[in-house]
């Protein structure tokens, strides 16, 4: 355990001189109440409804895996570019009024200092605190990039991807198989829609008509669930919205609601960290705030390279 202590932190110093103008103080003179007003704003909008937890998460799991931790993902789109938002893939994510009402604050605080990429990581930081999941201290000082654009969330993972597709992608962005499984433990928040699971509830393949994979009275749930149609949702786990071990004990029962959620159970390199994780919470939630502050780190902007956005939704 104290080696894979030692081994994490020096893969984030490793990540960290690809970063070398953020900083855990980056604005403690600029705009020293601005993490306060990041946690407030989100806990007082998690009070209303906990289910933004998830939602929270996923949008800075969203934005830096296309084009990096730059709030891309936060850019409405215009006349003349469809923006990353409005891809099939980001439909579904939640959680953009929450982002916008921090900046808000911030910006009555200290105009033009706190960047809108820093406020998605710290909100998806204070949601799975609030949640019951890791604090974890990040580096901010990452500047708002200036494109967004659907064709770029090719890179976002499929719900229907297999083992080897996910680790292929997770490399590109240097995550071994380890860290893919803590990241994946996000899902122990939120829920999924049938639209990205219904191919596995029927005409599965040439000799299934269901997922093989899937336990057969949890597809025969699912099935029931999907009868109303593709916008209906099944939460990853019984506890949708507590960050635990629940997704993991869900995907030894052969049920994971995605494919490419219950493929990390069926592929032997994956199985042993999700029986680990299942065993022991403390080392996912370990491994999970070392995995979730490297994957903040992801192609940062820093100077010239970016920008402090006015307003999140927009470029300046």
């Amino acid at each position: 355990m104290i080696a894979s202590f030692f081994k994490s932190i020096l893969l984030i110093e490793v990540f960290m001189v690809g970063a070398e103008a953020l900083s855990m103080g980056y604005y403690i003179m600029s705009c020293p109440f601005a993490d306060q007003t990041v946690t407030d704003t989100v806990n007082q909008a998690l009070r209303k409804d906990p289910t933004l937890a998830a939602g929270l998460l996923r949008l800075h799991f969203h934005d830096c895996f296309v084009q990096g931790c730059d709030a891309s993902v936060l850019i409405d789109s215009t006349e003349d570019n469809t923006a990353e938002k409005d891809s099939p893939a980001n439909l579904s994510l939640r959680g953009y009024e929450v982002i916008d009402q921090a900046k808000k604050l911030i910006e009555q605080q200290c105009p033009g200092v706190v960047s809108c990429a820093d406020i998605v990581a710290l909100a998806a930081r204070d949601a799975v605190f609030w949640a019951g999941g890791p604090y974890y201290d990040i580096p901010k000082g990452r500047k708002d990039g200036r494109r967004s654009k659907i064709e770029d969330t090719i890179n976002l993972p499929s719900p229907i991807s297999n083992s080897s597709d996910l680790m292929k992608l997770f490399w590109k962005h240097g995550f071994n198989a380890h860290e893919l499984v803590a990241l994946s433990g996000a899902h122990t928040l939120g829920a999924a829609r049938c639209s990205n699971f219904k191919q596995r509830l029927s005409n599965f393949d040439a000799v299934n008509d269901v997922d093989p994979t899937l336990d057969s009275s949890f597809a025969k749930s699912l099935s029931r669930v999907c009868a109303a149609g593709d916008d209906a949702e099944v939460p990853f786990d019984r506890t949708r919205s507590a960050f635990d071990r629940a997704y993991f004990w869900a995907l030894q029962s052969g049920m994971g609601v995605l494919a490419s959620d219950q493929t990390l159970f069926s592929d032997p390199q994956t199985r042993r960290v999700v029986n680990g994780y299942a065993m022991n919470d403390a080392m996912f939630f370990f491994d999970f705030q070392q995995a979730v502050t490297k994957m903040g780190l992801l192609d940062v902007k820093e100077g010239n390279q970016g920008e402090v956005r006015a307003h999140c939704r927009r470029v300046n």
